[in-house]
């Protein structure tokens, strides 16, 4: 019973902390939208092309002409648009002068091509489907030449409209987290990491208040001291945690998932790591000073290689590995399986990391606090 009195005192001590408490639930926030807002350019996945526009110039006679003219008019639908060169154009340096995204000139002999530099990707495209469409025109002349009468079976089994030319596959997922979705999930695990500084200060606290020594005489045994403030500290980050969760997601409008319990579970989790960690290295530092700016250089770190402040892509190397021992990384990783993939079995591995680690700073932190006189 002592112990759930403690923590409720410690609890009620921290939440009437102004700054502490402002600093655990409006930094997040305000950052959640300055980022979120800033950066949100860079997580758009679409990418749009707009109307292509390709000139031509037409040497050809009436067999090819005829199926060539079906080819643009179905590419207009496409937002292709052919345009025939005015007699007396020079069509290759309309291209350069970036009036026309590419030329092309159609002869008996086959099609000539001539893309922009400036606008490859609009060239590419109508590349592809004048390839396409090529090819296509070549297999049933040469299916007429040797068989007519299989000429109407080919042209059923190889369409002829420009939607067949180009399949596409998405290598990204249909769902996938926008800026606000980043960058709460970003903040989140954050501010959960930063519950180490506030951790530092809970036995310490006492000492520099002057309270040690009334909870040394009360009829309290140390160990109940000791496991009531870290459970009040592990309370009140948590309903932090949810508080900053619970805004992102109804005034933001960011996506959390359908799976809030196994979130929760993650972040807890964190947020007993970071009071560990916490805890832990206030026994390893004496300096009260140096205990915090060691914690502030770590956590620092810790965000910035954990793609707390901007989004790091496709690393690899040292720069993976520095990534890797960020506690920020895992839990974003795996949160993100989570949210977007309904990858339950991701949270394992980040869940047993953090529990180990989190365990040996707090037998570490056990073994110095019985061996202290007093607190």
């Amino acid at each position: 019973m002592n112990i759930f009195n403690i923590a409720l005192i410690e609890f009620k001590h921290t939440i009437r902390d102004v700054r502490t408490l402002v600093f655990m639930l409006a930094f997040p926030i305000v950052m959640m939208l300055i980022l979120g807002t800033a950066l949100s350019t860079t997580f758009d996945k679409n990418i749009k092309i707009g109307k292509i526009n390709v000139l031509y110039t037409e040497k050809t006679d009436i067999s090819f002409s005829s199926p060539f003219h079906g080819f643009i008019k179905e590419a207009k639908k496409q937002d292709i648009h052919f345009k025939k060169a005015p007699h007396g154009l020079d069509g290759k340096k309309a291209v350069k002068q970036n009036h026309y995204d590419a030329y092309v000139v159609v002869t008996d002999k086959g099609v000539q091509f001539y893309g922009s530099e400036r606008n490859s990707i609009q060239a590419s495209i109508a590349e592809g489907m004048l390839s396409a469409f090529t090819d296509k025109y070549n297999l049933i002349t040469e299916v007429a030449k040797e068989k007519p009468d299989q000429v109407q079976t080919v042209m059923a089994s190889v369409s002829t409209t420009p939607g067949s030319y180009v399949k596409e596959t998405s290598l990204n997922a249909d769902k996938a987290p926008g800026s606000m979705d980043y960058y709460a999930v970003a903040m989140t695990t954050m501010i959960a990491l930063y519950s180490a500084i506030s951790a530092s200060n809970l036995i310490r606290g006492e000492r520099i208040r002057n309270t040690a020594v009334r909870l040394v005489i009360a009829p309290i045994n140390k160990m109940e001291i000791f496991l009531g403030k870290i459970l009040g500290s592990l309370a009140l980050n948590l309903v932090c945690i949810m508080l900053v969760m619970a805004f992102s997601r109804f005034v933001f409008g960011a996506d959390w998932g359908v799976h809030p319990g196994m979130v929760l579970l993650i972040l807890f989790t964190e947020v007993f790591l970071a009071v560990s960690f916490g805890l832990g290295i206030s026994y390893i530092i004496k300096a009260d000073q140096g205990t915090r700016t060691i914690l502030m250089i770590i956590l620092q770190l810790s965000s910035f290689f954990g793609g707390a402040y901007f989004r790091i892509e496709n690393a690899d190397g040292i720069l993976r590995f520095i990534m890797n021992l960020s506690p920020l990384t895992w839990a974003r990783e795996a949160l993100t399986k989570i949210i977007y993939n309904n990858d339950l079995t991701a949270a394992l591995p980040v869940i047993s990391l953090n529990l180990g680690i989190s365990l040996l700073f707090l037998l570490f932190a056990v073994v110095a606090f019985r061996r202290r006189e007093g607190l």
